[in-house]
């Protein structure tokens, strides 16, 4: 019985409320919406920036079966979404919970906007405009994501890199406690069947399915982070 308090702790806890199990959740998002990008958006991350420049770099160089210009929209565009995101911190930076909220509505739109863009698009090297526009549509509102995250400041959850969380596992003295070995495992695990759940879905019926799941996922988020935030709590304030 302990272990099961322990482990709901660390879901929700004083400090930072329910976010630790929603970020958790939006990182297995991360995971599906990258599964879509990877396989059926010319070989380019989406939401994990590191990937898409690395991506980038080899279109550039004319590495096969890379789109560059699929690469480039998509990383614009996350700069984009970033700083729409952080718009939206100067606005409601204050109410972690607000924060959040505004956050994955706006994200939510752009992954819905992008299903309709995605219907066509197949498992293949994309070179279509629709797969250059949906990778934009979806890098913005990744970038909105990936704002709002670092601003809510929970600790081993970023929702959209694990190395770090990967690294702390292995360098830090006792991987940094008990919590903070469950925080990164989960963070792998989400992100692991987050991609695992897109790709299966991908392949099986294609990508617009796999983003109408990752949506109702945000969903999810959304309403959770909406209920939490209608009575004044401590985690609300910002750390």
């Amino acid at each position: 019985m302990s272990e099961r308090i322990r482990f709901a702790g660390i879901l929700h806890d004083p400090a930072h409320g329910p976010l630790p199990g929603l970020l958790l959740l939006l990182t297995a998002v991360t995971g599906v919406i990258d599964a879509v990008s990877l396989l059926t958006l010319g070989r380019v991350f989406v939401a994990n920036i590191t990937g898409t420049i690395v991506a980038l770099g080899l279109g550039l160089a004319g590495a096969p079966g890379v789109v560059r210009e699929t690469a480039l929209v998509a990383l614009v565009a996350f700069v984009l979404g970033a700083y729409a995101g952080g718009r939206m911190i100067a606005r409601f930076g204050g109410h972690r919970g607000l924060l959040l909220l505004r956050a994955t509505a706006v994200e939510l739109v752009f992954v819905l906007v992008a299903i309709p863009v995605s219907v066509p698009l197949t498992v293949s090297v994309a070179t279509s405009l629709r797969a250059v526009l949906a990778a934009g549509i979806l890098a913005f509102g990744m970038g909105i994501q990936n704002a709002a995250v670092r601003r809510l400041k929970v600790p081993d959850i970023t929702t959209t890199v694990v190395t770090m969380a990967v690294t702390g596992l292995a360098a830090d003295q006792r991987g940094g406690g008990r919590e903070s070995i469950t925080r990164r495992v989960l963070v792998v695990l989400a992100l692991l069947a987050g991609a695992a759940l897109g790709a299966a879905l991908v392949l099986w019926a294609g990508p617009a399915l796999a983003l109408a799941v990752g949506a109702l996922m945000i969903v999810v988020v959304l309403v959770v982070a909406a209920l939490t935030s209608r009575v004044p709590q401590d985690w609300h304030k910002p750390r």
